[in-house]
């Protein structure tokens, strides 16, 4: 049917191609030797939940509410459980990370802010990482603040050495810093023995003022956290498992069961620091602690055991250490997905580690070692602004039939998904207008700061719009599109020709009709057409041209069938089928064969909608170097 193999998206780079099915597993027998062979990436992920950007919430939050926002953290670790189950889908059936995938669906501006807002939420993840840990130096030995900052940078290195010693050292590191931090707060649950009638009332939702609303918007960014849907996507790829249907849905409940184990632990870690908060500074008046070294500082007068503090640093320095290594290799997935920059690994790392370190750097600089708390908090709510803007594509490409096949998510998950999506842009709507109004009643400059305030919120405002509900409505137009296969063509042709060789790309749709005749216009007896038809079922993403699903053999039919009716004409006729993204192997096919025109149909657009839906048709023409013929349905 065709003479090369075209595999089209299939040859994108892997997402962490060091670590690219690194650990097998693949012919593992038994339930517990399964889930073992699986086990691994949730950790690294659910380290990102317990970081010190989480402690500085649960430590405001339950020193000024006591136990009243217990609720949040279970709301946000149910959220945070069915975001990265999706994360975990699309990197196991599509073989993309959230990057990759947002880059393939979207225009390049789109994808520029997308990056621009994760680099933002990477940053901030980074700087409570960063400022925690160095804090947990300076509690423990006294170190400078600075000091501690700069030496986060060798964390790099260390990250370097655990990668290079295979994946399972590193998961088992990470793990190890996981078990310092359980057993942490274990003993401090014993030392604090908080009240369990109010720890259980504290289930019920209730949100008692703005402050409330500020730190409990601070606590789901802390908890649900952008880069840990990037990173989940890529670290599932780290196994090589059978790319049958079976062995994916073998991946994908081993690797929710991984998660739901991994994320109820960071869970225990998050309300045992609230409860601790709570029970030691709430009920003794001490409403205001919501810096880490003041909680450290009373700790041990209060519990009256030394252990308290000591084992409070020990964790703080785990869990910063834990998730700088994690938030390094987001940063990674985030600037090679969107960008497709790539250098050595080491210098991937340290590129990171720096965009990392300089903002924590100049934070201190400014504005004191004294506010660090506070920075930690602004730090989670600036994470949760950028939540939406990881959710909603995430949701879109799970939900895509044509890229997932049976895997696409169904309409219960979609509706749970779509609603978690919902609180989270709700309460950030919420948070913004509050903070902004506040901000403006106190600036000595409120029209300047008005004008900022308002360009930067139209400017996230219409990025959120378009990537809500373009896609929507592309997948729509595509499904209409796509019901409708020809079977009669009408060629009725005599006009003068002039192109040698014509490549027309087809969808067996209404408008290749007329597409056809548009290029019998052009062509004469001597002229080589190649009908070009792009199979885009998830398992043609996967597989590539190994694919003989029903579709493809569908579509091979159908070409066929158009290269029979136009041969009969006299014209000399080619096919090819090539699979994935058409804004990639159009261009591949078209100039392989060293065609002079090419022919695509826009299924009848006008100006504007071909803006927001001919996302393909400019891919394509950008990526050839041949006239591009565009015939309107």
């Amino acid at each position: 049917m065709h003479d090369q193999k075209i595999k089209g998206v299939s040859e994108i780079t892997p997402s962490l191609e060091d670590i690219h099915k690194s650990i097998d597993a693949r012919n593992k027998k038994g339930f517990f030797r399964k889930l073992f062979a699986f086990m691994g990436p949730a950790y690294l992920i659910s380290v990102g939940y317990m970081d010190p950007g989480n402690w500085a919430t649960d430590i405001a939050g339950g020193a000024q509410f006591g136990y009243k926002l217990i609720w949040v953290l279970v709301m946000s670790n149910i959220i945070a459980l069915l975001l990265q189950s999706l994360s975990a889908r699309l990197g196991i059936v599509r073989g993309r990370d959230l990057a990759q995938a947002s880059r393939e669906e979207f225009p390049k501006p789109v994808n520029l802010g997308l990056y621009v807002l994760a680099e933002i939420a990477i940053a901030s993840t980074d700087l409570a990482e960063v400022l925690g840990m160095a804090i947990g130096l300076n509690l423990l030995f006294d170190i400078p603040l600075l000091w501690g900052v700069v030496l986060t940078l060798f964390d790099t290195f260390l990250l370097l050495f655990l990668i290079n010693k295979g994946m399972r050292r590193m998961e088992a590191f990470i793990l190890a810093l996981i078990g310092v931090i359980g057993a942490s707060f274990f003993a401090e649950m014993i030392f604090a023995q908080p009240h369990i009638p109010s720890v259980m009332e504290g289930f019920i939702p209730s949100i008692p003022n703005t402050t409330a609303l500020f730190i409990a918007i601070g606590i789901i960014g802390a908890t649900v956290m952008p880069h840990n849907l990037y990173l989940h996507s890529s670290l599932v790829q780290t196994r090589n498992h059978d790319k049958t249907e079976k062995g994916m849905r073998t991946a994908i409940k081993f690797n929710i069961l991984d998660t739901t184990i991994a994320l109820n632990l960071a869970f225990f870690v998050n309300a045992a620091i609230l409860i601790l908060a709570a029970a030691t500074f709430y009920q003794s008046g001490m409403y205001n602690v919501s810096e880490i070294e003041d909680a450290y500082k009373f700790l041990e007068p209060m519990l009256g055991t030394k252990w308290a503090p000591i084992l409070f640093a020990v964790a703080l320095i785990a869990a910063g250490q834990s998730s700088t290594l994690t938030g390094t290799l987001a940063g990674q997935i985030v600037m090679e997905g969107y960008l497709n920059l790539r250098f050595q690994p080491w210098v991937r790392r340290i590129i990171t580690r720096v965009i990392a370190i300089v903002p924590a750097v100049i934070v201190i600089l400014i504005f004191g070692e004294g506010s660090t708390g506070t920075l930690l908090i602004v730090s989670q709510v600036i994470l949760s602004l950028q939540l939406g803007f990881a959710v909603i594509p995430l949701i879109h490409h799970v939900s895509d039939k044509a890229t997932m096949g049976t895997f696409a998510i169904g309409p219960w998950t979609k509706l749970a998904s779509w609603a978690s999506a919902l609180v989270i842009v709700a309460l950030n709507i919420w948070l913004v207008v509050e903070e902004s109004s506040n901000f403006l009643n106190v600036t000595k400059h409120p029209v300047l700061w008005g004008i900022v305030i308002t360009v930067l919120a139209v400017l996230t405002v219409s990025l959120l719009i378009y990537v809500t509900f373009v896609p929507i409505f592309k997948q729509r137009s595509m499904q209409k599109r796509s019901g409708v296969h020809q079977e009669q063509l009408l060629i009725d042709i005599d006009a003068p020709k002039q192109y040698n060789k014509i490549a027309v790309a087809v969808d067996f749709s209404t408008v290749d009709n007329k597409v056809i005749q548009h290029v019998l216009t052009v062509a004469n007896k001597d002229t080589e057409i190649v009908l070009i038809h792009i199979v885009e079922s998830v398992v043609a993403r996967v597989f590539g041209d190994t694919v003989n699903d029903s579709e493809t053999q569908s579509d091979e039919v159908f070409l066929e069938n158009y290269k029979q009716q136009i041969s009969t004409h006299g014209y000399k006729v080619h096919t090819e089928l090539g699979y994935g993204n058409p804004k990639t192997t159009i261009p591949q096919i078209a100039n392989s064969f060293h065609a002079d025109l090419l022919v695509l149909g826009s299924h009848g657009h006008g100006i504007w909608a071909d803006v927001l839906f001919g996302t393909t048709i400019d891919a394509v023409r950008h990526k050839v170097e041949i006239p591009v013929f565009i015939v309107r349905e």
